[in-house]
């Protein structure tokens, strides 16, 4: 994924977001999911991974399954919890996320990264101490 990304212009920051977004959703299909055209038990088969980019440069993420017994949202584990932080991470990455269930039984959970704004010509974000700087003469001497 971060390879065809890349090679396809998507920022580097959009990728590495996407690859830890498609990291969690594969554990959490894995560990919770049914294998996709099957009704066996959890854990064990077949799982879709799909991304899209779109006009804009921001990407979806999507992982289907075949279900599992509980519907994927996020929780509040304890600090000494082995898991159950991934949604809550996907919830930090992600401009937002869903699950969509499909008529076959199969569950995909997706979500979206925009793309990064670019920053505004002239600003100097979260920088504190240079009000009423004014730097428009040391331009004018350096042209």
């Amino acid at each position: 994924m971060r390879e065809q990304l890349r090679g396809n212009g998507v920022s580097d920051a959009v990728v590495d977001d996407a690859v830890l977004i498609l990291s969690e959703l594969l554990s959490n299909a894995c560990r919770h999911g049914r294998p996709l055209g099957r009704h066996a038990d959890v854990g064990d088969g077949d799982i879709r991974a799909a991304w899209h980019v779109d006009t804009g440069g921001g990407l979806t993420v999507e992982v289907t399954d075949g279900g599992g017994p509980t519907r994927p949202v996020p929780s509040t584990p304890s600090v000494t919890a082995r898991g159950g932080r991934g949604l809550n991470i996907i919830s930090a990455l992600a401009q937002e996320w869903g699950v969509r269930d499909d008529s076959s039984g199969e569950v995909t959970v997706w979500a979206h990264v925009p793309s990064p704004k670019p920053p505004e010509i002239g600003a100097v974000g979260g920088l504190t101490g240079f009000e009423g700087l004014d730097f428009s003469d040391v331009l004018d001497d350096a042209s």
